[in-house]
């Protein structure tokens, strides 16, 4: 299905915000984005985001937390802002990290507003994606989850909202935000957090109270490669978004699942993202898209063209052309034999531990 109206979100002022030259985190991913989709043609329509409001952010956020988020970024740092987490290796202290923050959650935030205008059918914003984020508290490169707030702002217009995250770390900051409700449901791949951070999202996480079952957490063993993920998509996320019948889709593309990322060890193309992006298009619901981790700054660019091109009804001959499209990679028997079980025991131990609550 072709999207006539989807919309990239994107303003040069993100890039004013810089991490410490040190830090793994780059902000040039995204305008690299912007720049490769307009060179292919794929720019129909943007859109430049505000500053997410400071009222709106205390949906989430605790008014202490963003008050020593604000005096850190202008260079009033203490023993609290370090007990929440900032101003730490991960979550460094540097010029503007509140205005930047708070521009990247905009961003997430005006694609929510396109989508419940009906201004949009799909919306990407690649300089959003935070999700470690907690109430009061940075972590994982991440000072203000836009992605939480995107899921609290189109619920509370009462939407049912399916947030899929496909980063390589658990999305525990969107989990835990909405693990006691049933009006959210997160779906989170992820590598074993035995072997990654933030050392959550097990198959046993799956929510409290009227939000049990619409926690599900999917751990995958070091090397899964793309047809093993995509078992385990089509096993667990696809009857799962089904039965769940959402009204839109709030999905993190994190690009660090992909083989080469220095920060993680699974063995995936991009063609996982691109099939993945089928099949939500599928479900013919709006889609708000972010980015997310990805520290291989060509492959994530790569990926995340590749899914714009998508999400904005590209077609298959565009995408090869425009060399989008990663290469197979070779599978050797012993990691074949390594990944499969693990796979498989993923997806008994989410079907016996969710599956049974939502009547599958």
């Amino acid at each position: 299905m072709a999207t006539k109206k989807a919309v990239f979100i994107y303003s040069s002022q993100l890039e004013e915000y810089h991490y410490p030259p040190e830090h793994p985190f780059n902000t040039i991913r995204a305008k690299k984005v912007r720049e490769t989709a307009e060179a292919m043609g794929l720019l129909r329509r943007e859109a430049a985001p505000e500053p997410a409001e400071r009222v709106v952010l205390k949906k989430f956020h605790s008014a202490r937390y963003l008050h020593a988020l604000k005096a850190a970024s202008e260079g009033k740092f203490d023993a609290e802002a370090l007990n929440m987490g900032i101003g730490t290796s991960d979550c460094p202290v540097f010029k503007g990290l509140y205005e930047g923050a708070a521009l990247a959650c905009g961003a997430t935030l005006t694609a929510a507003k396109l989508l419940l205008s009906g201004d949009a059918d799909v919306a990407f914003n690649p300089s959003g994606g935070f999700h470690h984020a907690g109430p009061e508290r940075a972590s994982g490169f991440c000072y203000i989850n836009d992605v939480a707030l995107a899921c609290i702002v189109l619920a509370e217009a009462g939407k049912r909202v399916l947030y899929l995250d496909v980063d390589v770390h658990h999305g525990d900051g969107v989990a835990y935000a909405f693990y006691d409700r049933a009006d959210v449901m997160t779906i989170s791949f992820h590598q074993n957090p035995r072997t990654l951070f933030p050392g959550t999202g097990f198959e046993d996480e799956i929510g409290t109270g009227q939000g049990k079952g619409y926690c599900i957490n999917v751990p995958l063993p070091i090397g899964t490669y793309d047809q093993a993920y995509m078992k385990v998509f089509e096993a667990i996320a696809l009857p799962l978004i089904t039965v769940f019948s959402p009204d839109v889709i709030v999905f993190e593309l994190g690009a660090d699942a992909l083989a080469g990322d220095p920060l993680a060890n699974l063995q995936l193309t991009n063609n996982v993202y691109a099939d993945i992006i089928n099949h939500l298009i599928s479900f013919e619901k709006p889609i708000l898209a972010t980015g997310g981790g990805g520290y291989n700054i060509d492959n994530t660019v790569r990926a995340w063209v590749l899914a714009w091109s998508l999400l904005a009804g590209g077609d298959t001959e565009q995408e090869r052309q425009g060399g989008l499209r990663d290469r197979t990679l070779a599978i050797s028997n012993q990691q074949r034999d390594a990944v499969l079980p693990a796979i498989e025991a993923a997806i008994e131990a989410v079907e016996a531990n969710v599956f049974s609550l939502h009547g599958l």
